[in-house]
């Protein structure tokens, strides 16, 4: 049996703490366990262990390994939802958008600038300048200065000026505005490890299996260590479903038809090249069905998004070509060098869970949450977006807190930051002499600290004792060889999917979407694991099976073929 040990004030998520985790979750029965180890889960285990309840976090595969790494990784008001006149909706978002910035996770969350184009003259220009204007405004209620510039209007000439990869002929003008963006998968992990330093037992690679019901009260569940094949049982006074796309799914365990559905809309990226595109901006345009981005990510652009009903396998959403050529004739109408297939460097599908009514009558696909109390002692929470995930987190345990006894404080999430982002500008503003210090090139600190912030010093302490591990992967000159070895022993990976997938972006963000990476990177995470020769080389080839199997579903017409050659590439770990 494990030792027990406090896990309390620990900024590890290894896997010493993953056992200590799981041994606390079966000795004692707790005040909340959130199932779902997406962004709203892992908010929801926060929000709840800063409260002071006892709270336990589980998920079935990797954190964000659903919806939450698979975004737009955008955190944004919504400039969409104002010309649908969700004005609530949208103020919330932006009132978050600078917490986010400025106070919970500012190592991680940045400023970006997109460009709105017009089309016609001064109708379109007042139209869409007054919308710009209130989003202005919303971002102000906070309390706060929103932590970006204002809107501008440009010119036909300064618009060309700025994007010259436009086509002379698809604009008379512009606006300017601000949103942020976040590496999605990265935040979640660090939310996990937040909660976890904050006393929540947290474990992934855990799946409920079932419901514990005392009458018709759910007083528990039943879970499987899909790592050990262990099965035992964890009591809590309250349960929170927290499960995105699954949720349906996960009601069903308790025999319960609620009272909405989830439906899952399919969004595909394109991820290319930043030489491909001559910009200072990011770009935003309508399309017949929704909007259309065009977002700086590092050394590439993210081209986005789709949004099509999907009813096939939720764990690995699949683009088709269709989908890919959808994008690429969108982007192209207003370039003026087109894209092509070969300039596509990766490309990632997710699954947005909307909600949905029973019935045509009731049904309201919607980017807002519900939270209800479906059956006695279990709390779910559906729908949203991910900018809103805190305040999403903060309503389901509000939910939980009124089923339990005593007075419980209230929600401190606000004033909560991140690991890594406390004293993270004093680092950025000394990043020269951090690099001097310990002889690295300062692009190479800038890109820690923007990843780890302040937590950087860990990753430089790992290649001050081995400074093979200060030098870049294979075929991903972007990461280290510190940053694997980091993933498995501080992050809670446990495979090499989750650190080529999630705790860095190389599966989309290389030529080769990490298949040179992936044998140097086996190696690394097997000496914190104790992988043996055949375990690494097992990690590998499934890690190759997934990239193959993508690369020939993208090839694929429609969803269920696409669907269908995905899945012929095995998990590392069967949830199923």
């Amino acid at each position: 049996m494990a030792r027990l040990k406090s896990v309390t004030r620990s900024s590890r998520l290894g896997p010493e703490e993953r056992e200590a985790a799981i041994a606390r979750l079966k000795e004692k029965e707790l005040d909340i366990l959130v199932v779902g180890g997406g962004i709203v889960g892992t908010g929801a285990a926060l929000d709840a262990v800063t409260r002071g309840l006892s709270t336990g976090l589980l998920e079935a595969r990797d954190w964000a390994s659903g919806t939450s790494s698979r975004s737009s990784k955008l955190v944004h008001g919504g400039i969409r939802y104002l010309e649908q006149l969700d004005f609530r909706l949208v103020r919330e978002a932006l009132i978050e958008r600078g917490l986010l910035l400025q106070r919970i996770a500012p190592h991680l969350v940045k400023p970006v600038r997109f460009l709105y184009p017009l089309k016609t003259r001064l109708i379109e220009r007042f139209y869409v300048g007054a919308g710009m204007l209130l989003y202005d405004v919303f971002s102000y209620t906070g309390g706060r200065p929103p932590g970006v510039p204002h809107h501008r209007h440009l010119s036909k000439r300064q618009v060309h000026k700025a994007i010259p990869s436009l086509a002379k002929d698809t604009l008379v003008g512009g606006l300017t505005y601000y949103d942020a963006q976040v590496d999605d998968a990265r935040y979640v992990a660090s939310l996990a490890r937040t909660a976890s330093f904050y006393g929540a037992h947290v474990a992934s690679r855990v799946k409920v299996e079932g419901f514990i019901k005392v009458g018709e009260r759910v007083v528990g569940v039943k879970a499987h260590d899909l790592q050990t094949d262990e099965r035992f049982e964890i009591r809590a006074k309250q349960v929170v479903n927290a499960t995105g796309v699954w949720t349906d799914d996960t009601q069903r365990m308790v025999g319960e038809r609620g009272t909405f559905k989830v439906r899952a809309s399919k969004g595909i990226h394109l991820v290319v090249p930043r030489d491909r595109i001559q910009s200072a901006m990011g770009m935003i345009f309508r399309t017949e069905k929704s909007v259309l981005f065009v977002i700086p990510w590092g050394r590439h652009w993210l081209i986005g998004t789709t949004d099509t009903d999907w009813n096939l396998d939720k764990a690995h959403p699949a683009a088709t070509a269709a989908d890919i050529d959808y994008l690429l004739e969108h982007v192209n109408a207003v370039l003026a060098v087109p894209l092509t297939r070969e300039d596509v460097e990766g490309v990632f599908a997710g699954l947005r869970p909307l909600l949905a009514g029973e019935s045509d009558q009731t049904s309201k696909l919607s980017r807002e949450h519900l939270v209800a109390h479906t059956v006695p002692g279990l709390v779910v929470i559906a729908g949203g977006k991910w900018t809103t995930y805190r305040v999403m987190a903060k309503d389901a345990i509000d939910a939980a807190v009124d089923a339990l006894d005593g007075k419980v404080p209230p929600s401190t999430t606000q004033d909560i930051p991140l690991l890594g982002a406390e004293g993270y500008q004093a680092a950025w503003n000394k990043r020269g002499k951090i690099a001097r210090a310990f002889d690295v090139h300062k692009v190479r600190i800038e890109h820690l600290l923007n990843r780890y912030g302040t937590l950087t010093d860990e990753l430089l302490d790992l290649i001050r004792a081995d400074p093979k591990l200060g030098e870049p992967l294979p075929g991903a000159d972007d990461y280290l060889g510190a940053e694997v070895v980091y993933a498995a022993s501080h992050e809670g990976a446990l495979h090499l999917d989750d650190v080529l997938a999630r705790r860095t972006r190389i599966s989309i963000e290389a030529w080769d979407r990490g298949v040179s990476a992936a044998p140097v990177a086996a190696k690394l995470m097997g000496r914190v694991l104790e992988w043996d020769k055949a375990r690494e080389t097992l990690e590998v080839e499934r890690y190759l099976q997934r990239v193959a199997a993508e690369r020939a579903s993208q090839e694929q017409p429609d969803d269920e073929s696409a669907d269908r050659v995905r899945l012929e590439a095995p998990d590392i770990v069967k949830v199923d």
